[in-house]
């Protein structure tokens, strides 16, 4: 068997496993109880789908396919930040009876 045989098997083995895996994520993401499960979720989704980018990349010999995977990397990034920054303080304010700038402002009428 040729070593380039060999890679071809191995990356398709590779990409075939990684959409497994991204299948399992989104159900999970759809069923998981909190929104941390889901926000990590959507996170560990987007990193499976940075790697079958770069194997792509690798396999099709498309160089402009491992920018792509960096400027989904980035976008990535952004949007878990973003989920994380809304979502969770509105659960925990949510839990503690009210909002944190209720909060903020009973604290600065009272002093």
């Amino acid at each position: 068997m040729k070593v380039e045989t060999a890679y071809q098997i191995l990356f398709s083995a590779a990409l075939v496993w990684f959409s497994i895996l991204i299948l399992f994520l989104l159900i999970r993401s759809i069923i998981g109880p909190r929104i941390t499960d889901r926000i990590l979720c959507i996170n560990m989704t987007g990193t499976m789908v940075i790697c079958c980018i770069t194997i792509l990349s690798r396999v099709l010999k498309e160089s402009y396919l491992a920018d792509v995977a960096l400027i989904y990397a980035m976008i990535s990034f952004i949007s878990v930040l973003i989920l994380a920054n809304v979502y969770i303080p509105f659960r925990y304010s949510r839990k503690e009876g009210g909002s944190a700038k209720q909060k903020e402002e009973e604290k600065n009428s009272d002093s």
